[in-house]
């Protein structure tokens, strides 16, 4: 039964990550609002090693659609202002010799489905993810069931919760995807 156990919290610690990935994925999308999270994924050179914006600088919503980044050494502002231009963030970096504003223009509606649909995208690996934890779980128990470890009744028993676990995390998945649908969709 500890085995079963050990299962159960494997799969539910796999299926957690998988809706924690999603969210952090959710938060680099633009949805018309400035968010810090969108610079997460772009990278400076920064005496020759690739480090993320968010360690070379202070970045701050100082607007509704407005960030502002401020390095802290002034030295790197021309190499984070390349790395913006060249990512596909769709996004003009301004730089008045201190500071980087990036001013985000509203999203039109041909944007907004096009967003949307990225994150229906995003939503649906989170539940192939999910769905392919189960079925590594699924796996462990028959495993278990073959070496005499556990009965069949047990094996039914853990299905039926290792399905019912599932279940819960592919609901998260959509409600996760509601919020970040309306969200993106909000005029």
């Amino acid at each position: 039964m500890a085995e079963m156990k050990d299962v159960y919290a494997k799969a539910e610690h796999k299926m957690g990550r998988t809706i924690d990935h999603l969210e952090e994925d959710y938060a680099a999308v633009r949805a018309g609002r400035a968010n810090p999270a969108v610079l997460d994924k772009i990278s400076v050179d920064y005496y020759g090693a690739p480090t993320p914006i968010n360690q070379l600088a202070a970045v701050a919503v100082s607007e509704a659609r407005v960030l502002t980044i401020t390095p802290w050494d002034a030295s790197v502002l021309r190499g984070i202002e390349r790395a913006i231009q060249t990512s596909d963030l769709g996004v003009n970096p301004q730089n008045d010799g201190k500071v980087i504003r990036l001013v985000f223009p509203p999203l039109n509606e041909e944007r907004r489905k096009e967003l949307a649909k990225e994150t229906a995208k995003m939503a649906e690996e989170a539940k192939v993810a999910i769905r392919a934890v189960r079925r590594e779980a699924i796996e462990d128990l028959k495993k278990m069931k073959k070496t005499g470890d556990i009965t069949e009744d047990d094996l039914k028993q853990g299905e039926k919760k290792t399905q019912d676990l599932t279940d819960k995390y592919i609901k998260n998945v959509d409600a996760a995807y509601a919020r970040k649908e309306k969200e993106i969709l909000e005029i």
